[in-house]
């Protein structure tokens, strides 16, 4: 590992048993190989019907099969959970092996997510307007944020700690570092991790009453830059201290950094404060120096603040040497899931060696942005270690490091 050869993790790993994802980029991992190596998503589509205007807007879409619920689970029946059961249908063979390693007891649940039910919650209350009556499939308790995480809990029927976290873009980010509390203090031998978030109209309105939408494809640290597209996305793994055996090659959560840096209710702190001190911190935690990180994966709004003040963040601790990318022109902004859904990203890239993603933008460098390593084509990971940011609003700010171990 060259420059980290001398370095020793102060955490000990956390390791990846199992992962899934669905998302515009796609819901198997044949699929989400061909559209990384591609740069190019199908499913990043203009529709009209989510603006209150009328007007259309580009929406990542999760275009997969989304499965019924089990009969047994009927109350927990909303777009988001069957959604996120898409993805936990991939990890359940190695679910249930740690279930019966561990004890159903013994395996726990942390999920984000921003939206939850709540486009349900819009239908259900259309239906309401125009008949005088909610739907009565619909119940109120699938809108509400602790409905993911008890799904999944109910899903798997496990009973260690489940909880949701809500820190808007950093909710499914945050979740592992939860996870490695659990599973560092004892209170849990598996924890079952990831996020979801689905398109709804609330925050579609929301952002676009921001002025942070584009109209267009998003262009990521683009000059022509103009706000971010809405996704929809679910992602989940499994993680244990317990090293796999079934890997020469396990892949880990290495480090993980987060800072609260309250700036402004929406805006980023204009010179990346929080988001250097949040890189800066899984640096420390993965007992890493800046030239271990082979690739990071950036938050990548394409809103012209945070794309400005992120470059800024990056380049003060990377300079221009680590190749950078965000990878939201293939997801879009998935917003409670985007942690997660690019976390995701990172493990396939590791364990198939992939090129890096490729920077999707018009071409177009801004001059007056620090000068960082926007991946080209062709690019690769010369590292065994990649870098994921996350930043949110009120300055909820998220970095994690994944990587194969440095004995591995």
């Amino acid at each position: 590992m060259k420059a980290t050869d001398q370095n020793i993790s102060r955490a000990a790993p956390v390791y990846i048993h199992a992962c899934a994802s669905h998302s515009a980029l796609g819901c198997s991992e044949q699929q989400i190989r061909q559209r990384l190596a591609d740069g190019v998503s199908p499913d990043l589509v203009t529709e009209t019907g989510w603006l209150n205007q009328g007007m259309a807007t580009v929406v990542g879409k999760a275009a997969g099969e989304r499965p019924t619920l089990p009969e047994r689970l009927q109350e927990n029946d909303s777009g988001n959970n069957r959604l996120a059961l898409s993805v936990l249908q991939a990890i359940e063979t190695q679910v249930q092996q740690a279930i019966t390693a561990y004890g159903a007891e013994r395996v726990a649940v942390i999920a984000g997510t921003s939206t939850s039910g709540i486009a349900d919650t819009e239908a259900a209350i259309l239906t309401q307007q125009e008949t005088g009556a909610f739907p009565p499939t619909y119940g109120y308790q699938t809108h509400e944020l602790g409905s993911i995480a008890a799904f999944v809990a109910d899903y798997f029927g496990v009973s260690g700690p489940a909880y949701t976290i809500s820190t808007a873009c950093s909710s499914s980010g945050r979740v592992f570092l939860a996870a490695r509390r659990l599973l560092t203090t004892g209170m849990a031998d598996a924890v079952i991790v990831g996020g979801t978030d689905s398109l709804c109209q609330l925050t579609i309105n929301g952002f676009y009453g921001l002025d942070a939408m584009s109209d267009s494809l998003c262009n990521p640290f683009s000059a022509n830059r103009e706000g971010i597209n809405i996704g929809e996305a679910s992602a989940f793994m499994l993680l244990s201290l317990e090293r796999p055996a079934t890997t020469d090659k396990p892949i880990a959560l290495l480090g993980a950094g987060d800072s609260s840096d309250a700036h402004h209710i929406s805006a980023p702190h204009p010179e990346g404060k929080g988001a250097e001190e949040a890189m800066r911190r899984a640096l420390a935690d993965a007992g890493l120096t800046p030239d271990a990180i082979g690739y990071v994966n950036a938050h990548g709004t394409s809103t012209p603040l945070n794309d400005a003040m992120e470059a800024k963040a990056i380049y003060r601790i990377f300079g221009d040497q680590v190749p950078v990318s965000s990878t939201k022109p293939l997801t879009g902004h998935t917003l409670g899931a985007a942690s997660a859904v690019e976390a995701a990203i990172c493990w396939q890239i590791l364990r198939d060696q992939l090129p890096l993603p490729v920077q999707v933008h018009d071409g177009v460098r801004d001059p007056s942005m620090a000068p960082i390593n926007l991946v080209q084509q062709g690019m690769t990971l010369r590292q065994p270690a990649i870098l994921s940011n996350s930043f949110a609003f009120g300055g909820n700010n998220i970095s994690l490091i994944f990587g194969h171990p440095h004995d591995a």
